[in-house]
């Protein structure tokens, strides 16, 4: 059952002016900073998040807030009624191996998650959706690199098969609905408020073991290539998608967009880039290879940089020292042996 409705003090910045926003797992790390972003173009924003991975600090003042579960029909139905413009949609569970030893859970929160916000936009008179999706993992092992969004769709877990589902989900409430809705396809999103605790975040990770003094775990020979980029720069494409044009036809590809760098980065260079900022080195501990991790995934952003002039404003390096820096913040005083936040 959903908790009651939460709401923190909305502040000056929801005070008319801009566009009604909602965004759904908006108290997590990517959500937070697109409810950070579309309050600094003046929009009006509610975060909904049942907070199971999210954080009530990490909700921006001046945002509302609904602590609700979107795989409650609750979620659905206050989606309707508020009246919302834009619905932005992060709310996910995003482990990869809790989807493969419980898949009925990934599905409840990502499946029937998702048909509770498209059905509450659609019945609210929404005028946009936009949905989170994974250039990591719904193309899976591809021999196209960078790969492009209209390369073969071959997931390796339930996780990514949930992702591939929703698209499909998108594609028909904008074909028999009308509903404006756009897919960002991500690649390794990383910055502040990440969580070192989860399987996505190695930048955080990292980062909180070199500041601990621990060496770097690496999953097999550490040659496995990502597309790493900043959290802002994916902040700045949900901007950007809430107001592209959106027709209906074309198709799941034809409205999916690969938000990443283009540039494959292992992981053997993302540890020592991270030991050069951190100025320390803790040594490697080698660990068996994962099974089923994908080896390579670069994603081609030529469609998003040609039709919207989308580009990332930081390099790699600059964005790794703005998440040590934030990291190495948040350091809790010697002798503390809780774990560095997010």
């Amino acid at each position: 059952m959903a908790t009651a409705e939460e709401r923190t003090d909305p502040g000056p910045a929801t005070a008319g002016g801009g566009r009604s926003v909602l965004v759904t797992g908006g108290a997590g790390f990517i959500g937070s900073h697109v409810a950070e972003a579309h309050l600094a173009r003046g929009d009006r924003v509610c975060i909904l998040d049942d907070l199971s991975t999210g954080r009530l600090g990490n909700v921006p003042r001046g945002a509302d807030f609904a602590r609700l579960d979107v795989a409650d029909p609750d979620a659905r139905d206050f989606i309707r009624s508020g009246g919302f413009e834009i619905v932005n949609h992060h709310a996910a569970r995003i482990d990869v191996r809790a989807s493969v030893a419980d898949p009925a859970a990934d599905a409840r929160t990502n499946l029937l998650g998702l048909l509770h916000v498209l059905e509450g936009a659609r019945l609210g008179g929404a005028e946009r959706v936009v949905f989170v999706s994974s250039g990591g993992v719904v193309y899976g092992e591809t021999s196209q690199s960078p790969t492009p969004e209209t390369a073969p769709k071959r997931p390796l877990s339930p996780y990514g098969v949930s992702k591939l589902a929703s698209e499909l989900y998108l594609d028909f409430y904008r074909q028999v609905h009308g509903l404006r809705c756009v897919a960002l396809r991500y690649g390794n999103i990383f910055g502040p408020r990440q969580d070192p605790g989860g399987e996505a975040g190695v930048v955080s990770i990292f980062a909180g073991r070199l500041l601990r003094g621990e060496p770097l775990a690496i999953y097999g020979d550490g040659r496995q290539l990502r597309d790493y980029l900043f959290v802002e720069d994916a902040a700045r494409a949900n901007l950007l998608a809430a107001e592209i044009p959106v027709a209906p036809g074309g198709g799941v590809d034809a409205h999916a967009f690969n938000v990443g760098s283009g540039t494959g980065t292992s992981v053997n260079a993302l540890a020592e880039a991270l030991e050069a900022i951190a100025g320390v080195r803790t040594g490697r501990r080698r660990l068996p290879a994962r099974p089923g991790e994908v080896r390579r995934n670069v994603l081609d952003t030529g469609r998003i940089r040609k039709r919207w002039g989308w580009r990332p404003a930081f390099t790699l390096r600059e964005g790794l020292e703005r998440t040590f820096a934030h990291i190495a913040a948040l350091r809790p005083p010697a002798g503390h042996a809780t774990e560095v936040p997010a």
